[in-house]
This record gives structure tokens, C-alpha cells and sequence, in this order.
């Protein structure tokens, strides 16, 4: 039966750049091989074979002439449907195996199903067929430096056959074996012409060539010769004798898994688009996972720069918010929405004393604008504290009973004095913590204790909490809280007021209400003989200091953080050059550019997720550190700046790593494979 063209070269020239010059390896090349045939292809080292099988499978382009195959003009066909041609036409089998480290040998073999979108049990039943049918059954999930040449040998033939191709090329296949091992090889080689496959052999070794029934030698670039061996009856009788030795020893099976696929004939996808993208995508995800597993150091090594940004942008923004948060708790003990008040221009105003017209009837005449929520006078007074042999120097302050809900003082232990206390003048007072600890100190309760302040008994009625930025004067100083009548009438002496707290309505703006105050005082005095401390006016100053200053500090953790991108971008270039001959073999076997490239692009946001994970727990750990050393204030973590940080470390991944991925796609397959 005369077999069809399958194979079509004509006036084939492959011509590679030289220094200056250019040196043609094929010289005007003419060949046809039909479907089934068994080719070999001879000749010395640098004849040209090499070159003519990579063209043959598509792993590289001609400069000029014509290849077809089963009618097509390869030339006209772009990197993916090169890729289509090698994964559904071709079966592959090296020299040198090039099988991948990270895989088992079943996981060797089903790559080009991978590639081809089968479905994964499908293509594990079919790669675990295969290797049975080779003798590899119990060596199924050794990974390649666990077996053997031959083994190894083995299932480069089972990944060549696992997309069931019509023609089988074969690069010096027994090349690395030992005797047997390539006995071994080459009956496989024959079953699977005697299946109706057409096998293509490259070798230098005429013993080799005979076992062919066509010889095509080959020389500086030109064939030289195309021929049938005499001794082809011989050599069949061989091969069959060996077969049998094999099949009678148990070691391969001569039952084909199926016939070879029509080469012209396209394959019918055995699922939807729809099913297969997601699949691929999934498959990939997995092989970037298996290869960022097996360079362990190498990938931690990578991920160290997102690592240290991402902890320090995280740590940065929470220091930032806890310290924000401690300030505005210390602004807060002043009083929420709150005006002070104060006699003269401004601080250290040498008049100040001098002034008297800030009065309890403007405190009256403030609490009834609909603007204000309480209002409290303030008179102060210097003196000697004394309770039984302790003395000290403190400060009284004469205030009303809306005071301490005005400044936020929290009470610790007794009761504050009210209205009655305020009208009757009463000789109550209230201290603070510090003055507490002065007087008490070996523990006694103070409520009720009578303390002497310049010659006037004062009897204490509770204790309360105010920090260092609160109305007692600062935690330096012993605070005494009086009603303002009894400090006016029995200390001071005067009438006049040193300050007034006003606490503005929760409805009403402290700016709006700091106008009016102003307005309304202005024209009750004839003059403006006061200045207004606007607490919400110090807090919006601080805030806005404070976030000015994170995000100074987090825009050099930023910077830190896009130097470990170009880190990361570095060390997956170093990454794409250290495995080029994995990317050609992965070419070889039918993997498209897209495939490539998205492999590549998915492990640099994988390095870059793991790295802000680590980065985010380093963050988290430094801030229980720092809670356990520092009582003044916490870290405040923020869900925002967590989840930017994921989000920066997927944009980082996709732009630094898009660049080695793309270098990685736009590898030629022959370049790849030979690792250059």
C-alpha cells in the first residue's frame, strides 16, 4: 500500500549569524517522508542532523525553503500553533532525558496532557498505562534522580507517547544508555513503528541507522545519500527476537495503549473552552507551585525584600495610629470640644495679672447661649499644702461643679462637690493622684482627711485621675479642685477669674463656637482682653502632624518595599536563565508562550503573597514585642493597611515579574533546550 506524504522539505537553508559573517549549517535540504515510515538520520558531529531534527519537530525555524506537513505550511504558523503542532503532532524523546527534577515520573509524563487541557484523571490513568506498558509500573512516583539512564529514558518515551502522536523523534536516544539499556530503547523504538507510528532517529551509529527502513546520511549541511538497508530482513529478525526477550522477561508490554492519532487530522477537545482555561490555569498554578518547593532557599532568599517592606510599612502605620491614639487620649483629658479661656493676649502675657474684668457674671452669661453645653469659672492660687508633718507647694483651683465633666476627669475614690458646695461656699475639695501619693503615701484612705492649705481647712471628698496634659497644671505639680467661691472668699481674695471653660454643644462646630465666644465677650468688655485656646484646634494640629509623619516614615518603607520588588524581579531573572532547559523542555512537549509566561508571572505573586503573609506576622510579632517593653502606648493595627498590603504585594508580583516571565515566553524552543 503506498503511504501518503507526511513530511515535505524543499530547498531547506538554515543559516546561523557568525561574527561578521553567516555560517549555513543546511544547504539547500529536499526531503519527504511518508506516514509510517521508520527514518534515520546519520552523520558526523556538526553535519547538520541536529539542526535538520529540530526543524522536523518545530523546536526551530528554517531561513528559507518550504516545510509542510500533512499539507501545511509551517512558515505560515505562528508560536501557538507551533506549540499545537509539537504537542499534538510529535513525541519527543532526548539524549538527555530532560526530564524535570520536581516530578515524579508519572508527573513527567502527563505534561503534555497538562498542556493539552485533559482532564486530571483521565491523563493519570493514561501516564500510569503507559509506564506500566514500558516496564515502569513500580517506579511510578520515583522522581528522575531516583532512576536509572534507562528507566529515565523510559519515561522520556512515555512522555513522548502520552498525547498519542503520529510521528515519534528520536535525538540520539541511546546516546547516554549502556548496552542494554539501548537494546532496550530501540525495540521500543520498532513496536512503535510496527504500531503504525512514523519514527524519526537521529544518530551517528550506521548499527543503529540499519535497524531503519530508510537511511537518510547527511554531510556539511547536504544529504548526501537516501537509501533502504540491504540488511533490513537481518536486522528485522534481530529486533523481534530482542522484542520477545523483553516481553518474555516481563518488562514491556507489547500491547499498544492505542493506535496512533491520522497527524492530519486535528484533535477533538475532550471538554469545553470554558472547562479547560480554568483547568490550565489551575495546573499551572500547581507546576509554579511544585517549582517554588523544590528552591526552597532560593524562593525565601527572593521573598526577603517584600518580607522587611511589608512588616515595616504594617509596623509604621500601626506606630503612627497608636501614637495618634495616645496624643488625642491626652488632648481628650482637656476636655472634648472645649474653649479655654484666659485673661490677657496671650500666654506670658505681663498684664494678665493685671486684668480683672474675666468675671463669674461672664461665666453666667455664657452657659445661657444655645452654643454652650457647660460652662465652669477657674481661679488659681499658690500656696503651702499641709497634711499632719508633710508640706509641699501645690496649686488650688477654684472651679465649678460642671468642671470635671467638662475636662473629662475621672473620678477615683470618693465624690466630687456639687452645686450646694458651690453656693454655700463650702471647704470641700477634690485632689488629684499626685497629690495623693504626696500626702498618703503609706496608703491611708484620703476622703475625709482634712488637709491645711495657707492656713485654710479643707476637707477632701474624692480623688480623680488627670494626665500630664490635663487642667491640674501637669503631673509635676499636686492639684487641688476648690469651688471657685471658697478660693475667691477665703484664699485669693479677688474676684477676678483666670480662666473660663466653656464646653461647646456635641451639635455645634468649635471654630463656629470660638467666633461667637469671641464676638459675645468682646462686646461685654468693650475690648478684647482674653485669647480663646481652642482644644479641637491643638488635636486637628497634632493629627495632622502626626499623619504627616507616618506617612513620611511609610513612604520609605514603601521604598524599601519596592526594592525588594526589583529584588524579586533580579533573582526571577537569575531564576529564568538558571532553567531554560525546563522552559524548552516544557516548549518541546506543547507548553504555549501564554503558558509559559503565566507560570512565571504566578510565582512572582506567589513569592510576593508568601512575603507579605511572613511580613504581616513579622509586623504582628514586632508589635507584641513592643507592647510587652512599652507601657506608654500600643501598636494599632489597621485592616486597611493589612489588605493594602496584600494588594501592593499582588502589583508588585505582576509588575516585576512580568518582565522575566515575558523574557521566559519569548525563548525560542531549540535556544531553551540547549541551554543556552
Amino acid at each position: 500500500m503506498d503511504r501518503k506524504p507526511l513530511i515535505e522539505l524543499k530547498d531547506i537553508r538554515k543559516d546561523y549569524p557568525s561574527g561578521e559573517g553567516v555560517t549555513t549549517v543546511l544547504k539547500g535540504v529536499d526531503l519527504v517522508i511518508r506516514e509510517g515510515e521508520m527514518v534515520a538520520i546519520v552523520g558526523a558531529s556538526g553535519s547538520g542532523k541536529s539542526t535538520l531534527m529540530n526543524i522536523l519537530g518545530c523546536l526551530d525555524r528554517p531561513s528559507s525553503g518550504s516545510y509542510r506537513i500533512a499539507g501545511q505550511e509551517v512558515a505560515q504558523l505562528g508560536p501557538d500553533a507551533l506549540a499545537a503542532l509539537r504537542r499534538e503532532r510529535f513525541g519527543f524523546i532526548f539524549q538527555r532525558y530532560h526530564l524535570l527534577s520536581e516530578f515524579s515520573a508519572l508527573g513527567n509524563v502527563e505534561i503534555p496532557a497538562i498542556y493539552a487541557g485533559e482532564a486530571p484523571s483521565d491523563r493519570r490513568d493514561r501516564a500510569a498505562a503507559l509506564l506500566g506498558r514500558l516496564g515502569m509500573a513500580d517506579r511510578t512516583a520515583h522522581r528522575p534522580t531516583q532512576l536509572s539512564g534507562g528507566q529515565q529514558q523510559r519515561v522520556s518515551i512515555a512522555r513522548a507517547l502520552m498525547n498519542n502522536p503520529g510521528v515519534v523523534l528520536a535525538d540520539e536516544p541511546t546516546g547516554a544508555l549502556d548496552y542494554r539499556s539501548g537494546q532496550d530503547v530501540l525495540a521500543i523504538l520498532d513496536e512503535l513503528h510496527a504500531e503504525g507510528r512514523t519514527v524519526i532517529i537521529v544518530t551517528h551509529d550506521l548499527a543503529i541507522a540499519e535497524r531503519a527502513e530508510r537511511i537518510i546520511e547527511i554531510r556539511d549541511g547536504e544529504i548526501i545519500a537516501d537509501r533502504r538497508p540491504e540488511r533490513r530482513n537481518v536486522v528485522r529478525e534481530n529486533i523481534n527476537n530482542s522484542a520477545n526477550h523483553i516481553e518474555n522477561n516481563g518488562d514491556i508490554s507489547s500491547n499498544p495503549i492505542d493506535p496512533p492519532r491520522d497527524p492530519s487530522a486535528p484533535r477533538q477537545p475532550s471538554r469545553s473552552p470554558a472547562d479547560v482555561l480554568p483547568r490550565r490555569f489551575a495546573e499551572i498554578l500547581r507546576m509554579a507551585l511544585l517549582a517554588l518547593g523544590a528552591h526552597k532557599l532560593r524562593t525565601f532568599l527572593t521573598m526577603l525584600g517584600i518580607i522587611i517592606g511589608i512588616a515595616s510599612v504594617v509596623s509604621v502605620v500601626a506606630l503612627g495610629a497608636g501614637s495618634r491614639q495616645k496624643v488625642l487620649a491626652n488632648i481628650s483629658s482637656l476636655g472634648t470640644n472645649t474653649l479655654q479661656i484666659y485673661a490677657g493676649a496671650s500666654f506670658g502675657d505681663m498684664r494678665s495679672g493685671r486684668i480683672t474684668t474675666l468675671v463669674v457674671s461672664d461665666a453666667e452669661a455664657l452657659s445661657r447661649q444655645n452654643y454652650v453645653a457647660a460652662v465652669t469659672p477657674r481661679v488659681q492660687s499658690s500656696g503651702t499644702l499641709r497634711f499632719d508633718a508633710t508640706e509641699a507647694s501645690a496649686q488650688i483651683n477654684g472651679v465649678g461643679e460642671q468642671f470635671f465633666a467638662a475636662t473629662g476627669a475621672k473620678l477615683v475614690a470618693g465624690s466630687l462637690f456639687d452645686r450646694a458646695a458651690v453656693t454655700g461656699m463650702a471647704q470641700d475639695v477634690v485632689i488629684d493622684e499626685n497629690t495623693r501619693n504626696a500626702l498618703f503615701a503609706g496608703g491611708g484612705d484620703p476622703v475625709g482627711a482634712v488637709l491645711i492649705f495657707d492656713n485654710v481647712p479643707l476637707r477632701v471628698t474624692g480623688v480623680i485621675s488627670i494626665s500630664a496634659g490635663g487642667p491640674g497644671g501637669g503631673s509635676q505639680n499636686l492639684g487641688l479642685y476648690a469651688p471657685y467661691t471658697t478660693v475667691q472668699a477665703r484664699i485669693s481674695g479677688s474676684m477676678a477669674l483666670n480662666s473660663i471653660t466653656v464646653q461647646v454643644a456635641d451639635t455645634v462646630d468649635t471654630a463656629v463656637a470660638e467666633q461667637a465666644v469671641t464676638q459675645f465677650l468682646t462686646q461685654r468688655h468693650g475690648t478684647t482682653d482674653f485669647f480663646i485656646m481652642n482644644t479641637d484646634e491643638i488635636r486637628q494640629t497634632i493629627t495632622t502632624t502626626t499623619q504627616t509623619l507616618t506617612l513620611l516614615i511609610a513612604a520609605i518603607a514603601v521604598i524599601s518595599l519596592i526594592v525588594g520588588g526589583i529584588g524579586v524581579m533580579n533573582i526571577m531573572l537569575v531564576s529564568v536563565s538558571e532553567r531554560i532547559s525546563e522552559i524548552g523542555v516544557r516548549m518541546a512537549v506543547g507548553a504555549r508562550r501564554s503558558d509559559i509566561m503565566q507560570q512565571f508571572l504566578i510565582e512572582a505573586v506567589l513569592v510576593c503573597l508568601m512575603g507579605s503573609l511572613l511580613g504581616i506576622a513579622l509586623a504582628l510579632g514586632f508589635g507584641v514585642v513592643f507592647g510587652a517593653l512599652s507601657t506608654q502606648f500600643t501598636l494599632v493595627y489597621s485592616g486597611a493597611s493589612i489588605i493594602a498590603a496584600f494588594a501592593s504585594s499582588s502589583l508588585i508580583g505582576v509588575v516585576f515579574g512580568f518582565m522575566p516571565a515575558r523574557n521566559a515566553a519569548r525563548l525560542d524552543p531549540v535556544v531553551a533546550l540547549s541551554g543556552a
